[in-house]
């Protein structure tokens, strides 16, 4: 007879010593369930078989890492340094995506929603930041399969291995994962992990304004002078803004939100002006596809930035790399020219020069980066800049993505290091792939797909007009494409074409 004053399970879980274990209390790890209830089969498990993996960030890849673990039936928590989920999308929530709905849900989230009663957006509309955190993000961490296992204001310090620093390599796999993590209260606490699945970003690690990869000199002096890349020009920071000289500093599409924004701004305030500096030649990439682009807000992004520039309503300074930045009001940026050495005057600098990932929290796991781009060597390839200026990038998963490090993974936009061409579709595949490995469903990780918007953008080499659509790019004759290139006709259909 079951004596009824004993729980139903086994040491506080579902099954004791089997695949299917699962904590009865949905708030608790399978390994702290067994250890608050003195379970013996926790000596008796193979080394972090009882251990969760832990997803470090609770933004769109890292939460469908969580949805896809959840799935698999495989214990979990996710580990986020803000202070709600979607914590650094929040940040520029006044964004609009390039990305309507339907490539910005998640399968297994998706499935998990539905299961709730969510009703999915349109799916040609496209979200800002802000709607994706509450029509997407905020109802998937409430469902009952991650709620409780997603814990905010956690900021992950490092990640290595239990008992060993990086250059120990005896019994090395034979010990868990560990992270350290900071609580919102100062707490340092060290936590096991049968496998971590770094989702962190690189919002907040902006590339310096300075050139060579370096801050230019001043540059941390007047920090109180420059932004971030994505303010709120039309919003939150108006007044900031209004009736002064900005120069926006960058080439990417963060640069062009805030150019068109502060243009928005200069016809309602009088005195707002906007300077655009940037180091190439050409603005093109930047001006994009046009109407090629399979994203049309992407491409109409380009049309009216090239708008407004000739309009007048933008002052544009091509090759102009910055040298150094002058105290005072204005500031005063100092750069080298083809003509010799020039300086611009603005009131504020908006710094949109791009992100890299925070590879101090890695550095006693053993990973395998290419020196140049900061991702993982089995994807750097695909995702170069320097050789791949349409975005074009082929589906990959977990086996590009592994490390040395048995049971660590770089994913989402990390995973592409410095790269600039990342969409939330990509880093969807890559944890559907990375946790199917880890359930040992060696097929359906190996089973890579993507379904991606092509860019419209085929340049692969140097341009130095600044173009749009139907102009000669160099895509044309007299060369003919190469079957997997940017140029020519529809994409490979395992190579799409894609731009962030």
């Amino acid at each position: 007879m079951t004596d009824p004053a004993v729980p139903v399970g086994c040491c506080g879980v579902s099954a004791c010593c089997t695949d299917a274990e699962q904590a009865l209390d949905p708030t608790v790890t399978v390994i702290q369930a067994k250890t608050d209830a003195g379970c013996g089969c926790v000596a008796d498990s193979a080394p972090g078989d009882d251990l969760p993996v832990v997803v470090i960030g609770a933004g769109p890849v890292g939460l469908a890492a969580a949805a896809h673990l959840a799935e698999r039936g495989l214990d979990f928590l996710v580990l986020e340094a803000g202070g709600t989920v979607g914590a650094a999308v929040a940040e520029w929530g006044h964004v609009r995506l390039f990305s309507p709905w339907r490539y910005d849900v998640d399968a297994a989230a998706s499935r998990l929603l539905e299961g709730e009663g969510w009703i999915a957006p349109e799916p040609e509309a496209l979200p800002t930041g802000a709607e994706l955190v509450r029509d997407y993000l905020a109802p998937l961490a409430a469902v009952p399969a991650l709620a409780g296992r997603i814990r905010t204001g956690a900021r992950v310090l490092a990640v290595t291995r239990q008992g060993v620093d990086a250059t120990r390599t005896i019994g090395r796999d034979e010990r868990p994962l560990l992270v350290r993590v900071r609580d919102a209260d100062g707490t340092v606490r060290d936590l096991a992990a049968r496998a971590v699945i770094d989702a962190s970003g690189t919002w907040g690690q902006r590339n310096p304004l300075g050139h060579s990869g370096l801050p230019a000199p001043g540059e941390d002096e007047t920090a109180s002078r420059i932004t971030g890349p994505l303010p709120d020009v039309l919003g939150r920071d108006r007044a900031r803004f209004a009736g002064q000289h900005t120069l926006v500093v960058g080439m990417g599409h963060s640069a062009a939100n805030t150019l068109l924004a502060l243009a928005e701004l200069a016809a309602q305030e009088p005195g707002t002006r906007i300077t655009w500096a940037v180091r190439g030649a050409s603005v093109a990439r930047l001006y994009g596809g046009g109407d090629a682009d399979d994203l049309p807000a992407r491409g109409a992004l380009g049309t009216r930035l090239k708008a407004a520039v000739d309009g007048g309503a933008i002052e544009l300074v091509r090759s102009f790399t910055i040298t150094g930045i002058g105290g005072g009001a204005p500031v005063a940026v100092t750069g080298s020219t083809p003509d010799g050495p020039r300086t611009l005057t603005a009131d504020l600098i908006v710094a949109a020069t791009g992100f890299r990932p925070d590879l101090a929290m890695l550095r006693e796991v053993r990973t395998a980066l290419d020196p140049a781009t900061e991702a993982p060597v089995g994807i750097a390839e695909m995702i170069d800049p320097n050789f791949h200026s349409c975005g074009t990038v082929p589906p990959h998963g977990e086996r590009h993505l592994a490390h040395p490090e048995t049971g660590f993974y770089i994913v989402g936009v990390k995973s592409y290091g410095r790269a600039p061409t990342f969409l939330l579709a990509t880093g969807y595949e890559q944890v559907r792939s990375v946790v199917a490995a880890l359930a040992g469903d060696r097929e359906a990780a190996d089973a890579v797909h993507l379904d991606l918007p092509a860019t419209g953008v085929c340049a692969t080499s140097l341009i130095t007009e600044d173009l749009l659509p139907g102009a000669d790019t160099g895509c044309g004759t007299p060369r003919a494409p190469e079957p997997d290139s940017c140029c020519g006709g529809a994409p490979h259909p395992t190579r799409p074409e894609h731009i962030s």
